[in-house]
């Protein structure tokens, strides 16, 4: 009955009465439903156009007599026929909105038990760090040995209560944001965030648990300067709060407070040769490989890629692993028994 193949005018057909839904609806503001109906018998040009809230009992009625008034009809014809559109239209508002929310489901992969019996044999080898340094490179991040490394160990303390982060340094084009993208592959997507514009209040808006253990990838800090402060404050304290006005149903004035909870692990990238002192002593400050030997190293990948020699289905299986060891990893409590007797050296000066 309900014909929604027209996003800006639906079609609605009964045997005594031909509506049209001009504009469609809107899928949000569900406790209402603002419609613009164009109404008329079938085959016929006496039309009635009329803009009505359909959850509107009191201006249905209203309505329900000038259509019958105006085209002529039986006042329980139409206020059947509004009555069906109106949980026509209900059900297909439903449906869009699960549909939507479904499209915008991250997928999580369930491991089978051979692929985390791989995983956890994986995670007890000796050589555990070479390894997955290997493994990295094969993924296909080239060169880069000792901040590939680093870089995926900070990403992978997102899941402890006290993550790691960092910034990665060095001239415009020489792959800073391509060696984050590329190690952030190997993160599973549910994760992680990934930003390239943010707004001054945009973490403020995260539902309160949405960012707890994600990693943030942000791709240039130069233009994120206006998010830095609940940045640092995430980092620091685990949580950021803040108090807005804002006015219920009836009107009246309330005051809220917007919580979002940590912790969370932030990598950024910047061109700044140096860092405001409240960001740099919060990271791990990579400064990216600008010799000749690592422009050697790129430029031969992509000779073999170009060339056809390059398996990037070996790289995706890599890649795939490595997510998949992300996935089963737990965090621990961590005890040492010696650390009451450790004391930093005092600092000399000089003279």
């Amino acid at each position: 009955m309900l014909d929604t193949t027209n996003p800006h005018n639906y079609n609605y057909l009964t045997k005594h009465l031909e509506i049209h839904i001009l504009g469609g609806i809107k899928f949000n503001n569900l406790e209402r439903m603002r419609v613009t109906l164009s109404i008329q018998k079938p085959k016929n040009h006496n039309v009635l156009r009329h803009s009505i809230d359909l959850y509107n009992d009191n201006t249905i009625e209203r309505l329900v007599r000038k259509v019958a008034e105006r085209i002529e009809i039986g006042t329980s014809v139409v206020r059947e026929t509004l009555q069906n559109l109106t949980s026509a239209l209900e059900q297909y508002r439903i449906d869009q909105i699960d549909k939507e929310n479904q499209e915008n489901e991250i997928y999580v992969r369930e491991l089978d038990t051979k692929e985390k019996q791989a995983a956890t044999k994986f995670l007890k080898r000796k050589d555990l760090l070479q390894k997955t340094n290997d493994l990295i490179g094969k993924s296909g991040v080239i060169g880069e040995e000792t901040n590939r490394l680093l870089m995926y160990l900070i990403f992978t303390s997102r899941k402890t209560n006290n993550p790691l982060h960092c910034i990665s340094l060095g001239s415009s084009g020489v792959g800073k944001t391509h060696l984050q993208s590329k190690v952030a592959e190997l993160i599973p997507e549910e994760d992680k965030i990934e930003i390239t514009v943010l707004s001054a209040n945009a973490f403020y808006y995260f539902n309160r648990t949405e960012l707890r253990n994600k990693l943030i990838l942000i791709e240039d800090l130069d233009g994120a300067e206006s998010v830095l402060y609940p940045l640092r404050e995430l980092q620091s304290k685990k949580k950021i709060t803040k108090t807005v006005v804002h006015k219920d149903r009836k009107g009246n004035t309330k005051t809220i407070h917007l919580t979002v909870e940590g912790p969370v692990s932030v990598s950024g990238c910047t061109t700044q040769e140096s860092i405001y002192e409240d960001n740099s002593n919060r990271n791990f400050l990579l400064y990216i490989d600008e010799s000749s030997e690592q422009d050697k190293k790129i430029m031969q990948y992509q000779r073999l890629l170009s060339a056809g020699k390059v398996n990037k289905d070996e790289e995706f299986i890599n890649a795939r692993f490595l997510r998949d060891v992300q996935r089963i990893l737990q965090p621990i409590r961590v005890i040492n028994p010696y650390a009451e007797y450790l004391e930093l050296p005092e600092y000399e000066y000089n003279t």
